[in-house]
């Protein structure tokens, strides 16, 4: 994939401008290979001769690293350059929109399209990003949860935080319970959206389905909601729909977020934690993460830890996972009752 974009846009962050100026063509191509699909990319694999096949897949690998902005920028480089290939069915939207569902899918096309051909974006929504949250709450807190819930999954995670403060309490654990279950909207709902926007502000309707909230979302949502809302509204969710509840719960706090939490908590946490438990949610966890632990151990402790973690040898992802959220489930009844400080706002 050719070079683009050699004049680096001035609004660029100077980490993003670093980051971009670094990659090469090779981890370009690797960005696009990842967001393809294991099929589609594996099409295109079968026309590289060996040596392309190795750069490319390791730089692959080491796509991991890449920050959402530059995976961002690639993905626009991509798009510009096909609209300017001299065939004249490059340079039309309907060429464009086609080529990147096919490359894409319908859900990150539709992400992609929406920054880079405005027209494809939804307008009577654009109006939610010049309010205010309790602007938001005043013209939304009449309709129904699910048009509320769509809302929300619109908005910035700390933009719907705060329109959750002025929403009804009696909504706000169904409010949340449906944003958590949203995958995608059809143009029938969205049309239905667009019509409430219409009413104050005269906006065009979009045809477009598009992908929003998700449990992630709810879990961003509630990981910016001050803490007494926050356990109001889960302990609601409790009731209502339990699974969703825990699966909030298991987005909002993972694993790595124990990199913050100070040393009494960590010590409490260990005097909770099985050490057969301890050693099999490490397996899986960051170094950052495992010398947290391995820092509140006397030395003879972690010496005898780390012998009998690499002991245990190999053990199955899904297990790790599966420990990594019964502990983090422990870590949050420790916070709830003060014993150590996980607080939601912290982790973003």
């Amino acid at each position: 994939m050719a070079e683009v974009n050699n004049l680096l846009p001035a609004n660029w962050s100077p980490a993003l401008r670093a980051e971009m100026e670094a990659m090469t063509s090779t981890q370009r191509a690797a960005v696009l290979m990842l967001l393809l699909g294991e099929d589609q990319a594996a099409d295109i694999i079968k026309y590289l001769s060996p040596k392309e096949v190795q750069a490319l897949g390791a730089a692959m690998v080491q796509a991991a690293e890449l920050s959402q902005d530059a995976v961002n920028v690639v993905l626009d480089e991509f798009v510009d350059m096909l609209k300017k290939q001299t065939s004249l069915s490059l340079g039309n939207s309907d060429y464009v929109e086609n080529v990147m569902k096919k490359a894409l899918g319908e859900s990150k096309a539709a992400s992609v399209l929406g920054r880079i051909m405005p027209n494809q974006a939804s307008k009577g929504l654009d109006i939610l990003s010049w309010m205010d949250a309790r602007g938001i709450a005043e013209m939304i807190r009449t309709e129904h949860p699910q048009v509320v819930a769509i809302i929300l999954s619109l908005l910035e995670p700390n933009v719907a935080a705060d329109v959750m403060i002025y929403l009804p309490p009696d909504i706000r654990p169904e409010v949340i319970q449906r944003v958590a279950s949203l995958d995608t909207v059809q143009p029938s709902a969205m049309l239905e959206l667009e019509n409430i926007m219409l009413a104050q502000f005269a906006k065009t309707a979009t045809s477009k389905s598009s992908s929003f909230g998700g449990i992630e979302a709810a879990a961003k949502i509630m990981n910016l909601t001050k803490t007494s809302l926050e356990s109001e509204i889960m302990n609601a969710l409790a009731d209502l729909d339990p699974d969703i509840m825990l699966k909030i719960q298991d987005n909002m706090f993972t694993f790595e977020n124990l990199v913050a939490v100070d040393n009494k908590g960590i010590q409490v946490l260990m005097r909770n934690v099985e050490p057969d438990q301890l050693m099999t949610a490490l397996k899986g966890a960051s170094a950052e993460v495992k010398q947290r632990f391995l820092d509140n151990m006397s030395e003879r402790a972690r010496g005898m830890f780390v012998d009998d973690m690499e002991a245990k040898g190999p053990v199955r992802m899904a297990d790790v996972e599966d420990t990594q959220k019964k502990i983090m489930r422990l870590a949050r009844k420790l916070s709830d009752s003060g014993e150590l400080i996980l607080g939601g706002a912290d982790f973003v």
